[in-house]
């Protein structure tokens, strides 16, 4: 099989996830991806939690390996000239320059786009922020949490009426959102260097991300300047739309907003009387009267466990899904068959399982190349690249320009 980007090289200067995750998704299509870390390694390098593993044995640090795999490291001070030059100097020669430094740490390292276009003008400049290249927040920093799912209006969407604290919310899931889109412009724009033969400029933003994943409420906000407000389950507008808690206290998840699974709903939860009755004969008077319907679904799909309605449901071809643990998504066999948790090695050859790219190319090799690095494991080999001799990269690391693992 062939991978859909060998012979792209790319040049990462980003922490934490968003922009390395899009840089971990060209690693996947065989791109070289060199990591520019700073001396002490990137911010997120154990940063969330460490699974638990045998004294003796070496951590895991699964996040970081989920977004940096397959990728080359080099520690580099960028904050000094000559770390900045040799940053310039592997820009140069490369087709992508992907990074989330906000624009004026850009200039002031002369890694901006303009000034890398006039080392490299087919170079493909791409930078995520939290919230875009323009405007008053442009120097804002911006991580998920508060560009995404703050500004970006998905944490009120999500909320529930009258409830004081707000959900939860579980790690990179607007930096994931982002880093497609970051990936995606990143193709696109080198499909258009390949067709003009000119440097592209792509960015994408944490707030782009969000308006995008809100797009449903936000086209119609735009158009009619009405806000939605926070709905709870009484306030559904179909019945067959949400979760439902079983006799054992887990969820089950029902979409089926169409009028005709009405009948055989109330048949196989032992209700067809409720076909009949005035309050729920259309879809209209099922939503006038939610919160009696509600109140009455709860107490019928509270008879049987789960697994009773999951073969019960499933018998009458009805839409539903569990709401599964973590636990339980990495043990699903659906998954399993669609190689969604493919087995890697990891630093230091222990095996693990990860998470793969979310597509697939019939006849492309598309997958995880190996484990992330160690912080300036590649400098010596990635400088030697560059023409430098060990008498080089020795007077760059005794300046502290550069650094790589001991011994």
């Amino acid at each position: 099989m062939v991978a859909p980007l060998a012979g792209v090289r790319v040049v990462e200067v980003a922490n934490w996830m968003a922009a390395p995750g899009a840089a971990a998704l060209m690693a996947d299509m065989g791109a070289d991806v060199v990591k520019v870390e700073p001396l002490r390694g990137d911010a997120m390098r154990g940063a969330t939690r460490q699974p638990q593993v045998p004294d003796g044995e070496a951590p895991i640090d699964a996040a970081f390996q989920m977004d940096n795999r397959g990728k080359r490291s080099i520690a580099v001070a960028i904050d000094q000239e000559r770390g900045a030059d040799l940053v310039r100097r592997l820009a140069a020669r490369s087709d992508v320059f992907l990074c989330n430094l906000l624009p004026a740490r850009q200039t002031r390292f002369g890694l901006d786009a303009a000034a890398l276009h006039a080392l490299n003008p087919r170079l493909v400049h791409a930078t995520l922020t939290g919230y875009g290249p323009g405007g008053p927040d442009a120097a804002r920093p911006g991580y998920d949490l508060t560009a995404f799912f703050g500004r970006g209006a998905v944490l009120d969407a999500m909320s529930e009426p009258d409830n004081p604290a707000p959900p939860r919310l579980r790690p990179a899931q607007g930096d994931h959102a982002a880093a497609l889109a970051l990936f995606g412009g990143v193709l696109a724009a080198l499909r258009v260097v390949e067709a003009t033969g000119e440097g592209q400029v792509v960015d994408v933003s944490l707030l782009a991300a969000a308006a995008w994943t809100m797009s449903s409420d936000l086209s119609a906000t735009l158009v009619d300047g009405i806000t939605p407000t926070p709905q709870g389950r009484v306030a559904r507008p179909h019945a067959l739309h949400g979760g439902f808690r079983c006799a054992d206290r887990r969820w089950i998840l029902l979409f089926m907003p169409e009028p005709h699974w009405w009948p055989p709903f109330c048949e196989a939860v032992g209700h067809p009387e409720w076909v009949e009755d005035e309050r729920f004969a259309t879809r209209a008077d099922r939503a006038r009267n939610m919160p009696e319907l509600t109140r009455l679904m709860d107490e019928a799909l509270a008879t049987r466990p789960l697994r009773e309605w999951c073969a019960l449901f499933d018998e009458r071809g009805f839409i539903w899904g569990p709401a599964s643990t973590v636990s339980e998504f990495a043990a699903d066999e659906q998954a399993a068959a669609d190689g969604l948790f493919p087995e890697v090695h990891g630093p230091s050859g222990q095996r693990f399982r990860t998470v793969r790219a979310p597509l697939r190319l019939q006849g492309g090799d598309v997958g995880p190349r190996g484990p992330a690095p160690a912080v300036g494991e590649h400098t010596g080999a990635v400088l030697t690249e560059l023409g430098m001799t060990e008498q080089d990269l020795a007077a760059l690391l005794a300046e502290g320009v550069v650094g790589q693992p001991a011994g």
